[in-house]
């Protein structure tokens, strides 16, 4: 029975952990929270912090494991690290791993080898970005260098407020670190949406329409997606040759990645962030409903060695679109109404509060309730309902 360790404990870890005991591997989950919820349907839980490289290394050694895996933001380098130092099969070199993971190296990357990309530098010091406040087009927008869920991200339309968003962008940053780059106004929906390349060639590729709540504080947040895209054919076939471009230039290999891009009201397409892990908000799930593609499976299988199967371009079947339900308020959860029209359309309902428990108001990820599942037959039905979502969707907390 090989064994797979697999970074991170919440809920977007389940069904990494059900697609592995389901290959027959023996499943060990690691974090520093003992009661997150993927470590009761793991054969066992290791405490470390997803980021602790050394000692999980120093843990993995010791234990013989086949193969390592996260689809958790936090875990990809101590992932790249671990597969490198015991010489288990690889996502991609450690040091290219290392550049997707930090936005300002990233960015940095794309600039010297000739892609669309805004203007930005990374930061130790508030000092250092006050003396370059006229080095950008304002608006910007500040953010941790290695922070994913929309965490410790402002925008900033002057420089006015500047050291307030970058003390709030080191909250979140475990490096210490921030950059300030210019904001790119999106044409339409930006994408975020999950693919997968096997010896360094992808073989799926799938964008998004990504959707937020401008009611709530999380604006920046993710609170819906929908597939297909909203994108133009040229702008996806663009952004696809761009992808592969990247990616071969840093030789990555047999992978799944999270990846967010969008057109500027320039025209031009513009890759956001690359990062070679499943993304959250059950995105690889979710393709897997709309097209038959499972990256879950194959990225825990590429993991240990094993071969892979079924990662092939497929159109998708039907209009599809998730919904991150969430609360504009902290509280008590009393109720969550559907209204009963919508009911014909859902396809999985996945709540994990219940009446009475304490929910926050929606500023990350991880203040998400849960989702809901929807398939719709023509994309005028698919945009009705998103765009009305708060008319049938109703988190009612006290």
């Amino acid at each position: 029975m090989k064994k797979l360790l697999i970074l991170g404990g919440d809920h977007f870890t389940i069904p990494v952990v059900k697609a592995a005991k389901e290959q027959g591997y023996y499943v060990i989950t690691c974090d520093y929270l003992p009661d997150n919820v993927a470590h009761k349907v793991s054969d066992e839980y290791i405490n470390f912090s997803t980021t602790d490289k050394d000692g999980i290394l120093e843990w993995a050694k010791n234990n013989s494991i086949d193969g390592i895996v996260t689809f958790t933001d936090s875990g990809v380098v101590t992932t790249a690290y671990v597969q490198h130092y015991l010489g288990l099969p690889q996502i991609g070199p450690l040091a290219s791993v290392e550049i997707l993971q930090n936005k300002a190296r990233f960015r940095q990357f794309l600039t010297e080898h000739g892609f669309n990309v805004p203007k930005a530098r990374g930061y130790k010091k508030c000092e250092d970005a006050l003396k370059d406040t006229g080095y950008f087009n304002w608006p910007v927008i500040v953010k941790p260098v290695d922070s994913a869920g929309s965490k410790g991200v402002t925008k900033l339309e002057s420089p006015e407020k500047l050291k307030e968003a970058v003390d709030f962008a080191l909250q979140y940053s475990i490096s210490g670190e921030f950059i300030v780059e210019e904001f790119i106004e999106k044409q339409g929906c930006s994408s975020d949406s999950d693919c997968f390349s096997v010896d360094g060639q992808f073989k799926f590729i799938s964008f998004s329409a990504q959707r937020f709540d401008e009611s709530v504080h999380g604006m920046y947040t993710p609170a819906a997606y929908s597939w297909p895209s909203s994108m133009s054919k040229y702008a996806e076939e663009d952004l696809s040759s761009e992808l592969q471009r990247l990616i071969s230039l840093l030789k990555m290999k047999t992978t799944i990645y999270n990846i967010e891009s969008r057109v500027g009201t320039d025209g031009k397409p513009y890759i956001m962030e690359v990062t070679p892990r499943g993304g959250g908000n059950r995105l690889a799930e979710m393709l897997r409903f709309a097209s038959g593609v499972d990256m879950i499976t194959a990225a825990v299988r590429a993991a240990v060695g094993d071969t892979i199967y079924g990662i092939e371009q497929k159109p998708f079947d039907g209009f599809w679109s998730e919904i991150i339900v969430h609360s504009n308020k902290t509280g008590i959860l009393e109720r969550i109404e559907i209204a009963p029209e919508v009911e014909p359309f859902i396809k999985e309902k996945d709540f994990w509060f219940k009446t009475g428990d304490a929910i926050k108001e929606f500023q990350s990820a991880r203040d998400a309730i849960g989702t809901l599942v929807l398939k719709f037959s023509s994309r005028d039905i698919m945009e009705r309902y998103i765009a009305n979502q708060h008319s049938w969707l109703k988190v009612i907390a006290m």
